[in-house]
């Protein structure tokens, strides 16, 4: 497995998800600058990182989204490469038009940083293979534009079609306003696009990998990843 780790002016979890994927696969991922125009052609995962990319000017994720690298993260998508971006990497992928919808300011206008609850809308794809339809997982968001909004018709559509992967919820998994940790629409914390081969979402799973961190409820989708692309 090969597996690149796209940095932008502003990423820094860059080395946190490399961290992640390292401890499911034994290797670490390349680190490819956003002025690259191509990634290398046995790249076999493609990962766009939590931070603040260009300081989160225009919109969050705007500028990054029109990077010279994204061209190539575009085909790569296209072709059927697992992309996965994590919090500014999920808004980067809704403003590169690879997820629908946008992330806007949380309904507190205030930033969150804390452990929350997520409850696996589906196990029917290479990212959440390894976990159960239902099943509640505890990994930390640190955002403050997480807020996921689309209309009403594209959340039909994406409700319909199995595109949401991840639900904010409580310890029980009951997906309730009171769980909502930042006012997105439908409690959605992750969606998938058509194929099931591009994951967006907010909360970060590379920081539930290691037992010193609280919680190792993220490992399971780096297993997964690991698994599908060996």
């Amino acid at each position: 497995m090969k597996s690149a780790v796209i940095v932008f002016p502003g990423s820094n979890r860059e080395q946190d998800i490399a961290d992640a994927i390292e401890r499911a696969t034994g290797k670490q991922p390349l680190h490819i600058w956003h002025r690259d125009t191509e990634l290398p052609s046995d790249v076999d995962l493609v990962v766009l990182p939590g931070g603040f990319s260009y300081g989160d000017y225009l919109r969050t994720g705007a500028i990054a989204a029109r990077s010279p690298i994204m061209s190539e993260v575009k085909r790569r998508a296209e072709r059927g490469t697992p992309i996965i971006g994590v919090c500014n990497g999920f808004q980067i992928l809704c403003e590169a038009g690879l997820l629908p919808g946008v992330l806007l300011m949380n309904a507190s206008l205030k930033f969150i940083c804390r452990n929350v609850s997520l409850k696996v809308e589906t196990s029917q794809s290479l990212f959440t293979q390894r976990y159960f339809t239902g099943q509640v997982l505890s990994v930390p968001v640190a955002h403050h534009e997480g807020n996921y909004f689309a209309d009403p018709t594209t959340l039909d559509r994406l409700e319909d079609r199995g595109q949401v992967a991840f639900r904010y919820c409580d310890e029980q998994g009951n997906v309730t306003a009171a769980a909502n940790c930042n006012g997105s629409a439908r409690n959605i914390a992750g969606i998938f696009n058509a194929t099931k081969n591009v994951l967006g979402m907010m909360p970060h799973p590379e920081n539930a990998t290691d037992p010193l961190l609280g919680s190792t409820d993220g490992s399971g989708l780096f297993a997964a990843l690991a698994e599908v692309v060996a």
